[in-house]
C-alpha cells in the first residue's frame, strides 16, 4: 500500500502473537474485515503446543491432569482471573474452532480425550499440554507404555541432544536408546540447526536418504524420536512418509528456540486469515486512538476501524512498556491507548524476597483490567474506551507463564473479545 493510503475495516486487531492471530481468524469467520497490525516474531520462541492450563494452584506447582476441573475451580477461587470471565462452553468452541481451522491447512492437532498429556521436552524433562501436533502425538504415546525407543539426533546439532534426553529420562523411560548421525548433505557445516533440517525434509529426496540413514539402528524399535525437523511447510507429508517407509511410528520431541513447531503454528494461522480476507500489516502500530484510528509502521499507512481487540502481549511483545521519570524505572503503561495498568502501587512491590517463592511475583499478575464484555475497567463513570476489547497475555490477573495456560488464553480471550465486539456491532454501539 501506498503511503498514507486509508484501510476501513470493521475490527483493527493490534498484535499479532496467537491471540492477535485467533482473534483475526474468529472474527473473519463472522465475516466481519479485520485488519491484522503487528510482529510475529514472537511464534519463533513458542514450543508449537497448545497448552490450555497445566500447573494449578500456583502455589503447590501442581500438574494437572484435567485442565477443565481447574478452571472451574478457578471460577471460583480466582474471579477475576480472565478464564472467569467467560463460559466453559466458549473456551471449549474456541478451541475446536482452532483445531479445525488448523485440520484444514494440513497441520492437524491431537488431544487425548480432552485430558493433558506428558510430553518429553528437549531436557528430557516431562510437562503437561492439552493439544500438540499429530507430529508429536506418537512420543506421548511411546513415555506412556515405556516402549522400545530410539531417539536420534544430528552431527553438527548444538541446541539438541538425544544423549541428554535418554540420560535425564532413564529412571521413567528405561527402554530408551540414542544414537548420533550424520545428515545427509552437512559434511561442510560446523553445525545445523532444526531449522535448516526442517526445511531440507520439506524435500521428498532428503527424505529417503533420511529413512535410509537410521533403518540399520532402528532394531525393535517400534517408536522414533527426532528433534522437530519433519518438514518446515509440508510436515504432515513428510511425517506420514518417513513413518511409513520406517515401518515405526515417529515423533518429533518439541525444540528450543528457533521453534520450527513455533513457526509452523504460525504459518499455518497465517494462511487462514489471508483465506478468509483478513489484511495482515507486519509493522508495530506507531500511534493510535480511541476512535479507532491508527497509524502503522513505516508506510504510515492509516487504519479505520469499528472496533479494536488490543492483543499486543507483555513486555516481549510491546504489550507493556516501562515509563521513565528521571533515572528511576517506576510503573507500566500501556503506551498505545494509555489504558489504566492494574499492577503493585510501588517498583518495590514487584518482586518477593525469594526469587523462587511459590506464590510467584506480584508483578507477573500486572496487566489491563476488563468488565464482562472484555472492555478496559474504567473506575470512572462512563467508558471512554468503549471501542476497545482486550485479549491474551496483557490481560491482568494471571501468570500463564506458570500456569502453563499461554496458549489457552490467547485462544480463549480472542474467542471472547471477538465475541463482544461483535454482538456490540450488531447492536449497533
Amino acid at each position: 500500500m501506498s503511503r498514507h493510503q486509508l484501510e476501513t475495516v470493521d475490527v483493527a486487531i493490534i498484535g499479532a502473537g496467537m491471540a492477535g492471530m485467533c482473534a483475526a481468524l474468529f472474527a473473519s469467520q463472522r465475516n466481519m474485515s479485520v485488519a491484522l497490525v503487528g510482529n510475529s516474531a514472537t511464534f519463533a520462541y513458542s514450543s508449537g503446543l497448545l497448552d490450555l492450563l497445566g500447573v494449578y494452584p500456583i502455589t503447590e506447582g501442581k500438574p494437572i491432569d484435567d485442565p477443565w476441573v481447574a478452571i472451574r475451580e478457578i471460577s471460583v477461587a480466582e474471579p477475576n482471573h480472565p478464564y472467569a470471565l467467560m463460559p466453559e462452553d466458549d473456551i471449549r468452541t474456541a478451541f475446536n474452532t482452532i483445531l479445525d481451522a488448523l485440520i484444514s491447512v494440513d497441520y492437524p492437532y491431537a488431544n487425548s480425550s480432552h485430558q493433558n498429556s506428558d510430553i518429553i521436552t528437549s531436557l528430557g524433562t516431562s510437562k503437561k499440554t492439552y493439544c500438540f501436533p499429530t507430529t508429536m502425538a506418537a512420543g506421548i504415546d511411546a513415555f506412556r507404555e515405556n516402549a522400545e525407543c530410539l531417539l536420534v539426533d544430528f552431527d553438527g546439532m548444538k541446541d539438541y541432544s538425544a544423549k541428554l534426553i535418554a540420560a535425564n529420562t532413564s529412571s521413567k523411560w528405561p527402554s530408551l536408546r540414542w544414537t548420533r548421525l550424520q545428515f545427509p548433505n552437512n559434511c561442510h557445516l560446523p553445525e545445523i540447526s532444526c531449522e535448516y533440517l526442517a526445511r531440507l525434509l520439506d524435500i521428498e529426496s532428503y527424505r529417503t536418504q533420511l529413512v535410509e540413514l537410521i533403518a540399520p539402528h532402528t532394531g525393535k524399535a517400534k517408536y522414533i524420536g527426532l528433534p522437530a525437523i519433519l518438514g518446515f511447510h509440508k510436515p504432515s507429508e513428510a511425517h506420514r512418509s518417513i513413518e511409513r517407509a520406517l515401518g515405526a511410528r515417529v515423533f518429533e520431541i518439541p525444540s528450543t528456540p528457533v521453534s520450527v513447531p513455533g513457526i509452523r503454528l504460525h504459518a499455518a494461522l497465517e494462511k487462514l486469515c489471508k483465506n478468509n480476507g483478513v489484511t495482515i500489516f507486519s509493522n508495530r502500530v506507531n500511534m493510535a486512538c480511541d476512535s479507532g484510528e491508527c497509524s502503522i509502521g513505516a508506510d504510515d499507512v492509516l487504519v479505520t476501524s469499528r472496533k479494536v481487540i488490543l492483543a499486543s502481549g507483555r513486555t516481549l511483545g510491546g504489550g507493556r512498556t516501562t515509563k521513565n521519570t528521571i533515572a528511576e524505572r517506576h510503573n507500566l503503561i500501556e503506551p498505545l491507548f494509555n489504558l489504566p495498568v492494574f499492577q503493585p502501587e510501588t517498583r518495590m512491590d514487584w518482586h518477593r524476597d525469594k526469587l523462587f517463592d511459590p506464590r510467584g511475583h506480584s508483578i507477573t499478575a500486572a496487566g489491563i483490567e476488563i468488565d464482562e464484555h472484555f472492555r478496559p475497567r474504567n473506575t470512572n463513570s462512563g467508558n471512554p474506551h468503549a471501542d476497545i476489547h482486550v485479549a491474551g497475555s496483557i490481560l491482568a490477573h494471571q501468570n500463564w507463564t506458570r500456569m502453563k495456560c499461554g496458549s489457552g488464553l490467547a485462544i480463549a480471550t480472542a474467542w471472547a473479545a471477538v465475541k463482544h465486539c461483535y454482538d456490540s456491532i450488531a447492536e449497533g454501539k
